[in-house]
């Protein structure tokens, strides 16, 4: 039962560590300083959930839990989480804590969904089965932001066309005018670039567990990389270069093309990849 317990614990620790890591990211990029507050205070929350499992692992074990590889990674994932804690309070440098908690929540999701650390065979089984459930629904998210981000970018070229061609009527009104068109599927894109990586992240895992002779140049690995890379690129082009309107719009239209290619395409080539694995 105290198995069963720390496993649930363990698994809302992992989603409410990734929802703090997508807020952090919002952060980086837009600055967002309301993002940056809520992530702090779910980062927070998680080092007190992960402060109740050490205290209570102590009292069951009667020793302190750093003798196991998996305990070990447990306690580094505590130490990544209250040192970055105590970063964005004393020294306010946000960027170090976004990066400090992408490793973090690395070694948290390893550490969680790690069979071996289980001895009930059927508790492990389903341990990873909820991981490959989590990795596909996630993915599925962020393929969903990427996805009203294109149809946003049709509609901005639409507008576009529209206003070039100096066709007023009642359709150009009923479209947004085209900087917050342009806003919309940044942010969509913002979303969907860290749920893509907190998938791949977790995919990983499940594959090193799973199929441990994996090809990593298998089509639909290497399409969920090319995708992320795309969208990278995507807000690169945004932030770094200051890339906008007609160009941008186009270079997400195109990326999200290539969403299509690696969800239909890739994932009948895949090695690996079935719905039903």
């Amino acid at each position: 039962m105290f198995d069963i317990y720390m496993t649930r614990l363990h698994e809302v620790t992992v989603v409410l560590y990734a929802l703090s890591v997508l807020l952090y990211f919002i952060d980086f990029l837009t600055s967002n300083r309301k993002a940056n507050r809520i992530a702090f205070w779910l980062l927070a929350f998680v080092w007190v959930l992960q402060t109740m499992f050490l205290v209570l692992y102590m009292v069951k074990t009667g020793r302190f839990p750093v003798l196991t590889i998996f305990e070990g990674l447990y306690f580094y994932a505590w130490v990544l989480i209250t040192l970055s804690l105590v970063i964005n309070r004393v020294l306010r440098v946000d960027f170090i804590v976004f990066f400090t908690n992408v490793l973090g929540f690395i070694i948290m999701a390893i550490h969680t969904f790690a069979p071996i650390q289980y001895e009930s065979h059927v508790m492990a089984q389903k341990l990873i089965s909820e991981l490959l459930l989590i990795h596909i629904t996630v993915a599925i998210l962020s393929y969903g932001a990427f996805s009203l981000s294109f149809v946003v970018s049709v509609l901005y070229l639409i507008q576009y066309d529209l206003l070039k061609r100096k066709k007023w009527g009642t359709r150009l009104l009923r479209l947004s005018d085209l900087s917050k068109l342009e806003n919309i599927s940044y942010v969509l894109n913002v979303i969907g670039v860290p749920l893509l990586i907190i998938s791949l992240i977790l995919g990983t895992q499940w594959a090193y567990i799973k199929v441990p002779n994996m090809i990593w140049y298998d089509p639909k690995v290497l399409g969920s990389f090319v995708v992320l890379v795309v969208y990278g690129i995507f807000l690169y082009l945004k932030i770094g270069k200051g890339l906008a309107g007609k160009r941008l719009a186009l270079w997400n239209i195109a990326s999200f093309l290539i969403v299509l290619i690696n969800f239909f395409l890739f994932g009948k080539l895949s090695s690996f990849h079935f719905w039903y694995s």
